[in-house]
């Protein structure tokens, strides 16, 4: 076996479906590929024949050419799968085995992976801690929008279903725990999120409608939803959430017409660094628009979790500090208010297995709550077009036929 085909990046605003080689238990040199990274052996690692592959809004951000993300970059770390080939290193991973792979990349042997930072894996990429699959700068690991996927440290990064026929037919609820799932659920919790709270999701795109179902199963008294785009409110509202349309105004105004105080007791932010302002700025992008907002509606000693993607690199960055990340936060706000904040990549390892139990036992809806909506592999370009416009899906490619409609 031989071939193979995938989702490539082609420069801003182009995707493409290409042709590329079946992986091998070695990081061959290509797109994006750290040159320290070459030639790595990966004996612990598996292949997989993909079962599902979602299109994220990480993603979305390079497409867009908003980061220095290099032409032919292979994406996709939303990744579900069915092992087919496991390296000689690896021995509880069976062939035949269907499996949720963390978009983070760890080695499972580091001192930040022994305390469950897996997102910071600290030997898997040689320019910093942490790393994705089919990511700028995460190292080089080939992206999953593909029929074929090779997974590094398969006994400890691939989290096994209990039962292949059980899995199946929930696919479209588990392939959301190898990102958005646990992002969001990582960001009600880190905002502090316990039985009662008010909480305020900024970004009604996918992980912020995650975020909201992870404060729902998390006990939050009311769930409110801020967002410009109607449609995808319209989805917050169908599982019960608040919401709040940010082009009418400042949210504080409509979340006292909610909860009769203009503040909330936890936050998030699910949108990150292409964020706009609000009521007459709404068109305009204002990066630390939605940091400033939560930090100002949040009530005092109050927490935000922070899963939206800021980056050290963005070529379409409003002006030079942006271009670089540096954006103007009202920190001496936050000070004042002592407000806590967690940012980074979510460490999936540390909620999917919970989560996985959660959908297995009927206790929540993930797909539903998402819209999740399967596309065939060719239709993938299409799909990043379409989410691009702000539809209220969640892309999910099906390269191999694995999901019935």
């Amino acid at each position: 076996m031989s071939e193979n085909r995938a989702v490539a990046y082609q420069g801003p605003g182009k995707v493409a479906v290409v042709d590329t080689p079946y992986p091998e238990f070695e990081l061959k040199d290509g797109p994006g590929v750290n040159p320290a990274n070459i030639g790595r052996k990966v004996p612990h690692g598996a292949i997989l024949r993909t079962v599902a592959t979602n299109i994220c809004g990480s993603d979305q951000h390079m497409v867009r050419g908003r980061t220095t993300a290099p032409e032919g970059l292979i994406l996709g770390h939303e990744i579900t799968g069915e092992v087919v080939e496991v390296g000689p290193d690896v021995e509880f991973i069976k062939v035949g085995d269907i499996v949720s792979v963390p978009f983070n990349i760890a080695c499972g042997r580091c001192r930040n992976c022994k305390e469950r930072k897996t997102g910071i894996c600290l030997n898997v990429n040689p320019d910093r801690p942490g790393s994705a699959y089919g990511y700028v700068d995460m190292g080089g690991w080939v992206g999953g929008q593909a029929e074929y996927v090779l997974t590094p440290y398969a006994d400890w990064n691939l989290l096994k279903f209990p039962d292949r026929d059980q899995a199946l037919e929930k696919i479209l609820d588990l392939t959301m725990l190898s990102d958005i799932f646990p992002t969001g659920f990582h960001g009600a919790y880190t905002a502090g999120v316990k039985p009662g709270s008010t909480v305020y999701i900024a970004g009604a795109g996918p992980v912020g409608l995650a975020a909201a179902v992870g404060a729902q199963l998390l006990g939050a008294g009311v769930v409110i939803v801020g967002d410009l785009n109607e449609d995808r409110l319209a989805q917050a509202r169908s599982f019960d959430c608040e919401t709040v349309d940010v082009s009418k105004g400042d949210p504080r105004d409509q979340i006292e017409q909610i909860l009769g105080v203009p503040e909330v007791e936890c936050g998030v932010d699910a949108v990150g660094f292409e964020a706009r302002g609000h009521g007459d700025g709404a068109a305009t992008e204002a990066p630390a628009t939605v940091l400033n907002s939560l930090m100002d509606l949040t009530e005092a000693g109050g927490a935000l979790g922070i899963p939206g993607l800021y980056v050290t690199g963005d070529p379409g960055g409003v002006d030079e500090a942006a271009q670089e990340g540096s954006l103007s936060i009202r920190l001496g706000l936050g000070w004042a208010k002592s407000l806590s904040f967690t940012t980074g990549q979510c460490p999936v390892m540390m909620y999917h297995r919970q989560l996985m139990q959660a959908i297995l036992a009927d206790k929540v809806q993930i797909a539903k709550a998402v819209q999740a909506t399967p596309i065939t592999l060719d239709e993938a370009p299409q799909g990043y077009a379409d989410f691009d416009q702000g539809a209220a899906k969640k892309y999910v490619l099906n390269p191999n036929g694995y999901i019935r409609s």
